[in-house]
């Protein structure tokens, strides 16, 4: 980006303040987020796509450092999901130049719509914690997921995580917010390291950025821990279905329009 304003400055942090708190309330890095308000700032796509990976680094530390403390983390689960994931996060960030992503978001927007309905129907068990242990490959499958759609639009991977675990693995939901959070710290460094040396990075606008997050990232965490499993449950589930109509409509007017 070029020379900012004051106002444009006060504007990203503001974008920040508003990611770190929807990062630790729903699990997520908050590049759903800043990239697109990024975008509404000028910057380049790939520039917007790549810049908040940084910032959702230490967001997603200080979000899963909070759930940890609560109790509400799976160090196993997060650990089958990142190293896997990571691998996949680097490849994704590398294809960003040959692959287009409007049909990958189009499926994501379907399978985010799915899991929200399900989030909402409250189809997961109320607890995990002793009797079922979720298969080492099938939390590797969740990875690769995450780890390819974070390196490819720019996302922490929280957004395939938490639906995975929540909806489709019956992880209770604030478990499955905490646990997703600790992936996302490992799943966003292969991308960001790709994304810098391709020099997509502003690394400005991430400080920025950044300013704003990370308190938020605390605050949203907070929030999160302190209600009810019902009531965050609908929190998350409209969330998620919100986010996956605004893909879909997004990707299909972009198709419609370039044809």
């Amino acid at each position: 980006m070029c020379a900012m304003t004051l106002l444009e400055a006060a504007l990203t942090v503001g974008i920040g303040l508003i990611a770190g708190i929807l990062s630790g309330l729903f699990g997520i890095g908050g590049g759903t987020v800043m990239t697109p308000g990024l975008t509404a700032l000028g910057a380049a796509p790939i520039v917007a796509v790549a810049t908040p990976l940084p910032v959702i680094l230490p967001t997603a530390m200080v979000g899963a450092f909070t759930y940890h403390r609560a109790g509400e983390v799976d160090l196993r689960a997060a650990g089958w999901i990142s190293v896997p994931g990571a691998v996949a996060a680097a490849i994704g960030a590398a294809l960003t130049r040959v692959i287009e992503p409007r049909l990958l978001l189009l499926a994501t927007a379907a399978l985010l719509g799915w899991q929200a309905v399900e989030i909402l129907r409250g189809r997961s068990r109320p607890d995990l914690s002793g009797d079922r242990v979720i298969p080492a490959a099938t939390l590797a499958l969740v990875g690769v997921g995450a780890g390819l759609l974070s390196g490819l639009l720019g996302i922490g991977g929280g957004i395939i995580i938490v639906p995975a675990l929540a909806a489709m693995l019956h992880m209770p939901l604030k478990r499955a917010l905490g646990t997703s959070l600790v992936a996302v710290v490992v799943l966003v460094i292969p991308g960001t390291i790709v994304h810098a040396a391709l020099g997509h990075l502003d690394w400005a606008v991430a400080g920025l950025l950044a300013l704003g997050a990370i308190p938020g990232a605390r605050i949203g965490a907070t929030i999160a821990l302190g209600t009810r499993e019902r009531t965050l449950r609908l929190l998350v589930g409209s969330f998620l279905g919100i986010v996956a109509v605004v893909y879909a409509i997004e990707q299909i007017v972009e198709l419609t329009s370039s044809k």
